[in-house]
């Protein structure tokens, strides 16, 4: 059982005053203190959503219509990384699309893919 002097807040060190549970001293320690703990946490998650943005604004300015045939050499010097996307839909005769949102690539040959636009429902 912790004693009196041994109870302090997790934070910042302050003597806690209160009940024999109380972790923290304030509101704003608590939050800092979990802030912490999940900061490395949200910053991957912050930056796998930032690359998927980046890849849907990419394949979104470069694709006129529908459809629009683009070299992988023009999506690597936008930026784009082929390491993320949000899902994958494979058709009838076996072709597999690889979507960022609503805006989608099939790979056609070493240099060349289609870039597609999802229908909305």
């Amino acid at each position: 059982m912790d004693t009196v002097e041994s109870r302090k807040c997790k934070e910042c060190g302050d003597k806690l005053l209160g009940r024999a549970d109380q972790k923290f001293c304030s509101d704003q320690c608590r939050n800092a203190y979990n802030n912490k703990q999940n900061s490395d946490a949200n910053n991957l998650v912050r930056n796998i959503n930032n690359s998927l943005r980046r890849n849907r604004r990419i394949l979104d300015n470069l694709c006129i219509g529908e459809k629009t045939k683009v070299t992988k050499e023009k999506l690597i010097q936008k930026g784009f990384s082929f390491s993320y996307f949000t899902h994958l839909y494979e058709t009838k005769n076996g072709s597999v699309y690889h979507f960022c949102y609503e805006m989608g690539y099939l790979i056609l040959g070493d240099e060349e893919l289609l870039i597609v636009r999802r229908e909305s429902n």
